[in-house]
């Protein structure tokens, strides 16, 4: 039985659906302080919309281009506080009269100076749900290392360039660090020693090689480092069966949040949760290379200890195929809260 530690998710990860003003908002209800906060419209095609508490409340990135940091910004979150966020009138998360979704991560605050690299960087590290925010300035040497602050090494690693263009790069432990996937793109897995330095992250770093996207000289960086706990989250791969009665995904808890690619071929990212609209088989989906509004379509059922494939697609579930995925729990299978488990229902 796939006990847990963490019996309420929701203090570390937690989706927010919610209704621009076109003005200034708060946006509460979040249960925690957000050090990390991912936006995307709804209803309408807008781009993704992404800052930290490490890179600060002005900073931007998107993950459906390959922009640099859009600096200076002073119309989106402009501070995260106990509870959530306060939004100017951006239209990318606070448009007057259109649907909004947030997914909200806890990490550590604003980071401190980590000395673990042979780069120095400044962490702000969650070690109890393995998620830490990390911003690093690259010197362009193959196999540079770069503190990561979990005390355990991560199995999702994300990173994307802030002072210049380049792709969102992932390395994904079903994969292995020989091979990365880019976050903004749909291609699928490639190999190369240039991203990772085709070594795995330990317990006090991950490394880089020596391409621009990872570790340009002179270049300011961001990643997002996650490692898996039971009962809290998952990254694994699963291999899809062209049915409709689809592949079940084990992953030892009630999915908040997953999100798929195909690891070869053309197809995009998908991304689901459990806040839109919150009932089987409707699970509305979002992809993170596109600034498309969230499709309606049957894809996955949401279970109380995993996920399951509910139709053909190449996107999530064709014969044969190999999909990696991400997931965090809106509930543990059972949590070990003193003596006794609880265990989850299904929805």
């Amino acid at each position: 039985m796939a006990y847990s530690t963490i019996v309420k998710p929701e203090d570390y990860f937690n989706t927010k659906t919610y209704t621009g003003n076109g003005g200034t908002q708060t946006i509460s209800g979040i249960g925690f302080q957000p050090d990390f906060t991912w936006v995307k419209g709804r209803d309408h095609a807008y781009y993704h919309y992404l800052q930290d508490a490490v890179r600060g409340s002005s900073n931007v990135l998107y993950t459906n281009n390959n922009d640099a940091e859009a600096t200076g910004v002073t119309a989106g979150i402009s501070a995260w506080n106990s509870d959530g966020y306060v939004t100017g009138s951006q239209g990318a998360l606070n448009y007057n009269g259109r649907t909004f979704v947030a997914w909200n991560w806890k990490a550590n605050g604003a980071g401190s100076a980590n000395t673990d690299g042979n780069i120095n960087s400044t962490v702000s590290a969650n070690t109890t749900s393995g998620f830490s925010i990390v911003s690093y300035t690259g010197n362009g040497t193959a196999g540079a290392t770069i503190g990561h602050g979990l005390g355990t090494a991560p199995k999702v690693v994300i990173v994307k360039r802030r002072s210049a263009s380049g792709e969102w790069i992932m390395g994904h432990g079903s994969l292995g660090f020989t091979k990365f996937l880019e976050l903004n793109l749909t291609g699928g897995a490639q190999t190369s020693t240039l991203r990772f330095n085709d070594t795995a992250p330990t317990n006090q770093v991950f490394t880089v090689g020596s391409t621009a996207d990872t570790n340009q000289n002179g270049t300011t960086i961001i990643a997002y480092c996650f490692a898996e706990k039971q009962g809290f989250s998952k990254f694994g791969s699963y291999t899809g069966n062209g049915q409709a009665d689809g592949t079940f995904v084990y992953t030892g808890f009630k999915p908040a949040f997953v999100m798929i690619k195909a690891t070869s071929g053309t197809e995009n990212w998908q991304m689901y949760d459990n806040k839109r609209l919150g009932y089987n088989v409707d699970n509305n989906m979002l992809r993170t290379n596109l600034p498309d509004a969230e499709q309606t379509d049957d894809d996955i059922d949401i279970l109380s200890n995993g996920f399951k494939l509910r139709r053909n697609s190449g996107a999530f579930n064709t014969s044969g195929s190999t999909y990696i995925f991400m997931a965090f729990a809106e509930e543990p299978l059972v949590a070990n809260s003193g003596t006794n488990g609880v265990p989850a229902t299904a929805r």
